[in-house]
């Protein structure tokens, strides 16, 4: 359970601060929103997250009853794969999901999980976004990617997406 912990809780947070840096560099208008107004940070890591938070899917579940789920037969005790990422950009829960919006208002996502299945480290992981990129662009005012976009590696699993490194200016 300790390795489980210190493995999510840091694993997890360097992928939110390496792939939100990137999404920002991809999307220069809401880093200049950003820039020109720290205190939307947190409502930005909100938003990071569910547009593309490190976490892509979560452990098996097993539906409780037979269920249909567009237009597909689910029986009960069938193995079912949550995929965060679609999830996070359901149009019928979030209007222009496609589009990153340091500014949306987000009520829940499902970076975390949900219920019982919630991370015990998503206080935690929120305080560290908060703080990791209020500081970046506070003391790195200039960050910029240092090489082409198609240059960066990403690292995908099953359950987490990352970015092998992520080389700045500044």
């Amino acid at each position: 359970m300790i390795t489980l912990l210190i493995f999510a809780g840091h694993e997890t947070t360097s992928n939110l601060i390496a792939t939100g840096s990137m999404i920002l560099f991809d999307h220069p208008e809401q880093l200049q929103l950003l820039k020109n107004d720290l205190s939307l940070v947190p409502s930005a890591v909100e938003e990071l997250l569910r547009f593309n938070g490190p976490s892509t899917s979560v452990g098996p579940r097993f539906a409780k009853e037979d269920v249909e789920i567009g237009g597909k037969k689910i029986k009960k005790g069938d193995m079912v794969l949550v995929m965060v990422k679609a999830a996070n950009r359901d149009e019928e829960v979030f209007t222009d999901s496609e589009d990153l919006d340091v500014n949306r208002e987000i009520g829940h996502h499902l970076a975390f999980g949900h219920g019982v299945h919630t991370c015990l480290g998503a206080p935690l992981a929120r305080v560290e976004g908060d703080i990791a990129f209020t500081t970046l662009l506070k003391r790195f005012p200039d960050l910029r990617l240092n090489v082409p976009k198609e240059s960066v590696e990403w690292q995908f699993t099953l359950s987490t997406q990352g970015i092998d490194s992520l080389p700045v200016a500044f």
